[in-house]
């Protein structure tokens, strides 16, 4: 098997893994603050590579728009921007891609999602990554760009924003940590802890974003039919207790035949990333093609 340094790269840390085929026997090598600069970033793969021994393949997950192997916008890591990672390291062969994209490749393959042909991931932490299994091939779209669900709206209302897309602003980690000082916690963990401790406050004040979820959802679920949505990020151990309104506001949009749909949590959580980097080094450039 391809000898593959699997990077998880966020806007905050750098998660690195080797891997000859075997997920369950990958070894981690760093969890570390993510580069500030590209001659950082350059400098310190080429130092895990090193480090790893014979490294053919590098699979790196990114936190923003990925097209081929150039990164055309990190919102997070700015330095990368316009980038070809396969230029950047020429020895290497790269597969490159969204960090939501590469969380639904796990899934795909050794996670909840692996017996399934259609599906969609939600990644919910800062904000809400997204993407979607589509007949057995991970959505990329035009441009790399398809399924940023993190921009569907529900509100008519809305006068849009630059940066962050309706869903996010109304139901991301961020969103929920505002609401969560409307009630005297610190942030959206304590509130999602005291809504699983039974508290009806924060039970009460959890079932506004889990109903926009919920219903921005219904869109997606009537235009694709998936056989599930699957929760993944910070948000999804919280799902027993958004999960309730959520499915109730997303069967209530949907027709009949579509309100059966499943709401799972992925299987990886915070390795996701890296278990997916690792699949699709494996994988090469047509990663997204599951079945």
């Amino acid at each position: 098997m391809t000898r593959v340094l699997a990077i998880d790269l966020g806007g905050t840390n750098l998660r690195a893994a080797i891997s000859t085929g075997d997920v369950d026997a990958m070894k981690v090598l760093s969890l570390e603050p993510a580069p500030t600069s590209l001659d950082a970033f350059s400098a310190r793969i080429n130092a895990l590579c090193a480090e790893a021994g014979a490294v053919e393949a590098l699979g790196i997950a990114v936190p923003g728009l990925a097209e081929g192997s150039i990164c055309r916008w990190i919102p997070n890591l700015a330095f990368l921007d316009g980038v070809d990672i396969q230029a950047l390291f020429p020895g290497l062969l790269v597969a490159l891609g969204n960090d939501a994209q590469i969380a639904l490749l796990a899934e795909a393959v050794e996670g909840n999602a692996r017996d399934m042909t259609d599906a969609i991931l939600l990644a919910i932490g800062t904000g809400i990554g997204s993407a979607v299994l589509a007949n057995g091939r991970i959505v990329a779209g035009a441009h790399g760009g398809a399924c940023s669900f993190g921009w569907a709206c529900a509100d008519i209302k809305d006068h849009g924003d630059e940066r962050n897309g309706w869903l996010e602003r109304v139901a991301s980690g961020r969103a929920l940590d505002a609401l969560a000082g409307q009630i005297g916690f610190a942030d959206g963990r304590q509130l999602i802890a005291a809504a699983k401790a039974g508290q009806i406050a924060a039970q009460t004040l959890l079932e506004v974003p889990a109903r926009q979820l919920g219903t921005a959802l219904a869109g997606a679920v009537a235009l694709l039919d998936p056989q599930a949505v699957l929760i993944s990020g910070g948000l999804a151990d919280a799902l027993d207790a958004i999960g309730p309104p959520l499915l109730a506001a997303m069967r209530h949009h949907l027709p009949p035949h579509m309100r059966g749909i499943e709401l799972k949590s992925g299987a990886f959580g915070s390795r996701a990333g890296l278990v997916g980097a690792a699949l699709a080094g494996q994988a090469g450039s047509g990663w997204r093609q599951i079945r």
